[in-house]
């Protein structure tokens, strides 16, 4: 198997270490999951989320808790590991100077002061180094893929306990030779980024030394090899984890009725919305009736999933149905944020300033520049909005008088640069019309984008007001978009049955409805 396209790697297919089997056992039943991919309009996949079930509630004991939480938890990993292309796991560090981290240093040194009191004493004592070595070994063997026997036989036979223990007996043990070749192991089964690592053990002296920095850069290696594990995987995980996501949710419903409330209550607040709209654009008595089943379910949740990029994150809690994106989707919202911001501030600048600033493309670069750093952080609780506004428009002020000045050209009066500080700090309003204007068509553009069958090959023109962010906005909408796509692709069939109860109560629930939110 090769390793980072430079070695051979030598490793099991199931490393041994903890990180590595809590990852094994998540992924154990992913290949037992071969259910077949069903349309948004089938119910059979979703039958105990929906919502026009009259049965009473059922007692949930706490194994089945526990047991919906082990399916969470597998669930959100391999979202994560096939989502994430960056994922990696690491080492749990403790906090330096915790008590934690002082108790393990102590434990830690201790144990290596009485080997190398065991070592230097005479005659030497070697039990300990013994239990060491037969460490290595399970270790070093726990590396080699089945197809591995000639090395597996070579440790076998180097490591051998009860031989190493026989020349102990009669003071024949060779420990640095030992370690030597543990090293020189090391050295094939490694991979590349440990070569270092591995020319610094040969170049240790002290044998305690050394066998503390063999145990240490093992650890490494584990680790190393989970990683290229999740690495090879992660094709896999990516084609079939719409299914695996789908059938592991089933099982946390079967365990957790309620596992679907907050996502009901999502989708209700947007059904509840879309009639409100209708009715008050209604020009005939009754329309508010009728125009309850002209309500297209695609829509309903289209402005459902429109709502996450306006979420507190904060204080409420998100659908269960998104709660693997629950990260992605704040991070998101919180560059929104700052790209409104910034939308802002251009058409600001470009009224009261444009016809100074016109013809000068890096100059708004620069000025967009600093807006962004300013901002930076603008969504933590501690940010003063206002003052930063406030700040950003002398700024501003600074850059454009440099420039005239540059040109030749007298500097803003007085009245201006306090009118445009002025502006840049009303932003901060909630009910600031400029905000709301941008706000408005940038929900219009996410909207259109969602509308799209691939919006990677073909991107929705920028309405205007926007340019400024056309980039990164179009960055953050393809990001935004797959995270929707993919997520009706997998709970697609529990929005169905959702959507049939709000919309056309239970006589609903057998109907398949033409224009299905998952497409």
């Amino acid at each position: 198997m090769p390793f980072h396209g430079e070695k051979q790697y030598v490793g099991e297919d199931q490393p041994s270490d903890s990180d590595s089997s809590r990852f094994s056992e998540s992924m154990a039943s992913f290949s037992d999951y071969e259910c077949s991919r069903q349309s948004f309009t089938s119910d059979s996949s979703s039958k105990s989320s929906s919502p026009a079930s009259t049965s009473p509630p059922r007692v949930v004991s706490f194994d089945e808790v526990m047991a919906a939480a082990r399916n969470f938890a597998d669930m959100t990993l391999a979202h994560e590991i096939a989502i994430n292309e960056n994922f990696i796991l690491k080492q749990d560090a403790l906090p330096e100077n915790s008590l934690a981290s002082q108790v393990k240093h102590i434990v830690h040194q201790a144990f290596w002061d009485v080997l190398e009191s065991e070592l230097n004493a005479e005659p030497p004592e070697y039990e300990h180094a013994i239990k060491l070595f037969e460490e290595i070994r399970e270790i070093l063997l726990s590396f080699l893929t089945p197809g591995g026997n000639r090395l597996r036989n070579q440790i076998c036979e180097v490591l051998d306990t009860e031989l190493i223990r026989q020349q102990a007996e009669h003071s024949a043990v060779d420990i640095q030779g030992l370690a030597s070749y543990v090293i020189s192991t090391m050295g094939k089964l490694c991979a590349p980024v440990r070569d270092d690592d591995i020319r610094e053990l040969k170049a240790t002296g002290n044998i305690v030394e050394v066998l503390r920095q063999i145990f240490h850069v093992l650890d490494l290696m584990k680790m190393d090899m989970v990683n290229f594990t999740i690495k090879s995987l992660r094709p896999h995980l990516q084609r079939q984890l719409v299914d695996y996501e789908r059938t592991k949710f089933q099982e946390i419903l079967e365990e957790t009725p309620s596992a679907l409330d907050q996502t009901t209550e999502w989708i209700k607040e947007s059904v509840n919305e879309e009639l409100l709209s209708l009715s008050e654009t209604a020009s005939t008595p009754g329309a508010e009736h009728s125009s309850k089943p002209s309500l297209r379910p695609t829509l309903v949740l289209n402005n459902s999933y429109l709502k996450l990029l306006q979420w507190d994150y904060q204080k409420k809690e998100l659908p269960e149905t998104l709660m693997t994106d629950g990260a992605r989707l704040q991070e998101l919202t919180e560059k929104l944020n700052q790209l409104k911001v910034i939308a802002c501030l251009s058409v600001i600048t470009n009224s009261i300033v444009g016809s100074v600033i016109e013809g000068l493309p890096e100059f708004a670069s620069r000025l967009k520049r600093i807006s962004a750093v300013l901002l930076e952080g603008m969504n933590k609780e501690t940010f003063n909005l206002k003052e930063v506004l406030n700040s950003i428009g002398v700024q501003t002020c600074a850059e454009v008088n440099k420039s005239l000045l540059e040109r030749g050209f007298p500097t803003l009066n007085a009245d201006v640069q306090a009118n445009l500080i002025g502006q840049f700090s009303s932003i901060e309003e909630k009910d600031n019309p400029i905000r709301s204007l941008i706000d408005k068509r940038i929900q219009l553009y996410l909207k259109s984008l969602l509308c799209l069958p691939s919006p990677q090959k073909c991107m929705p023109p920028v309405p205007g007001g926007l340019a400024v962010i056309q980039q990164e906005l179009e960055v953050l909408g393809c990001q935004y978009a797959n995270i929707v796509n993919f997520n009706k692709q997998v709970y697609g069939p529990f929005y169905a049955n959702i959507l049939r109860k709000l919309l056309f109560g239970e006589e609903g629930l057998g109907k398949a409805d033409a224009s299905s939110p998952a497409n």
